[in-house]
């Protein structure tokens, strides 16, 4: 199976996520994004990721949840980057799969539940902020093989 990345729009994430975008001439936006934690013993987890440089074609055989929190995304550096979602109980799925490419200058934040791959970035390395709520357990994130597939 081939996913054939699209350019991010907010109503094509709306069912994965929020984008967020305070815009430029914006000195302070509150409450920008919905914020979920639904474990009294998890906490709010404020973290800087670098994640790994792919090039296109990219393969998928593996994808990852947060069941509990909502988990957002804040890039440091103007580094495009890409998303490929699901929907799905236990498991992600791949009928709803959606790939999106995303502007370095773009921050988001995925719905709880949501499945998505491990961050991935495009064109050379970056630094970003994550926002996630986190106990410690093995249940922060739920991991799980998926048949292969391609991103285009």
């Amino acid at each position: 199976m081939n996913i054939t990345a699209q350019p991010i729009s907010a109503s094509a994430f709306a069912r994965y996520g929020t984008l967020i975008d305070a815009g430029i001439d914006v000195p302070r936006l509150n409450f920008a994004v919905p914020v979920e934690n639904v474990r009294e013993t998890a906490r709010a987890n404020l973290c800087i990721v670098r994640p790994p440089v792919i090039t296109l074609p990219f393969t998928v055989d593996t994808m990852e949840r947060h069941a509990f929190s909502t988990q957002a995304f804040f890039p440091l550096d103007s580094t495009n980057y890409l998303l490929v979602v699901a929907e799905g109980d236990d498991r992600p799925d791949l009928a709803t799969a959606a790939a999106f490419l995303v502007p370095g200058t773009q921050a988001i934040s995925y719905r709880r539940g949501v499945w998505h791959i491990g961050m991935a970035v495009l064109d050379a390395p970056c630094g970003m902020a994550m926002l996630v709520h986190e106990d410690g357990s093995a249940r922060d994130t739920d991991y799980v093989a998926v048949p292969p597939f391609t991103i285009v």
